[in-house]
């Protein structure tokens, strides 16, 4: 993997680019600090036949497995657990280390935003006891019994992502969360000017179609970006890009 910004190297490593991500650090007093990742088309698409495991190789897979070491919890949407059906969020027991290494817990916690609580309740999310999943959600229903230790909290009417940022941070402790999707809530998480990172893998590869993108329902708004770095894998063609929300920039 090579570098390109800022400062050009002929070789670096996930590891060695992500060494000093501590958004832990820089989490403000009502919210976590948020950090996005997505992979996508050249022609911005963020599925092939439906799911996002497609899009991406192994590269781009070391930099999802690295960027989940880096942060307290790991945030997706209903789409997302029903398409992927995740299993443990770090199933490596060295980069579990690595975790509690940095004062972070060996597992990071599963935050499933999931609005009728419509979920994959067999996937090894549930099914795995080491799981700790927090479900958001406005529906009045029950989850089955299962292996994780699963808790629901529940919102009236819709999910309010503002409170639900605001609760994890001052209720829960939880400094820093990783969104790995999908394009509707990211769009949420934008509109409620929640998102202060984003990490964006650009994938060689034309999906055609009209499947999702970046975003799906944000209304129209301009978002200032700062590009931080950028890598490319030459021997697949990626690119690893990581932006900064610039919060006090007009829109």
């Amino acid at each position: 993997m090579r570098r390109i910004i800022p400062e050009p190297a002929t070789d670096t490593t996930v590891f060695d680019q992500l060494a000093e991500l501590r958004p832990w650090e820089d989490a403000p007093d009502d919210r976590p600090r948020l950090l996005t990742n997505f992979a996508l088309t050249i022609d911005g698409m963020a599925t092939i036949g439906g799911v996002s495991g497609e899009i991406g190789t192994a590269a781009d897979t070391a930099m999802l497995v690295g960027l989940r070491t880096r942060v307290d919890a790991v945030m997706i949407g209903a789409g997302t657990m029903r398409a992927e059906r995740y299993g443990r969020v770090v199933k490596d027991a060295a980069k579990r280390e690595v975790r509690e290494s940095d004062g972070l817990r060996a597992d990071p916690l599963m935050i499933l935003v999931s609005g009728r609580l419509d979920l994959p309740w067999d996937a090894q999310l549930f099914t795995d006891a080491a799981n700790e999943v927090l479900v958001l959600t406005a529906s009045a229903d029950d989850p089955p019994p299962t292996a994780a230790r699963v808790e629901l909290e529940r919102h009236e009417g819709h999910v309010d992502l503002v409170a639900a940022m605001n609760g994890l941070r001052t209720k829960r402790g939880i400094r820093s969360v990783l969104c790995e999707g999908g394009p509707h809530l990211h769009a949420q998480l934008h509109q409620a000017g929640l998102v202060d990172e984003l990490f964006v893998t650009l994938a060689p590869k034309l999906a055609g179609g009209g499947g999702p993108g970046l975003v799906e329902g944000l209304a129209e708004a301009e978002r200032a970006l700062e590009l931080d770095w950028l890598l490319s894998e030459p021997e697949t063609g990626e690119l690893f890009s990581r932006y900064l929300v610039r919060h006090d920039a007009p829109s």
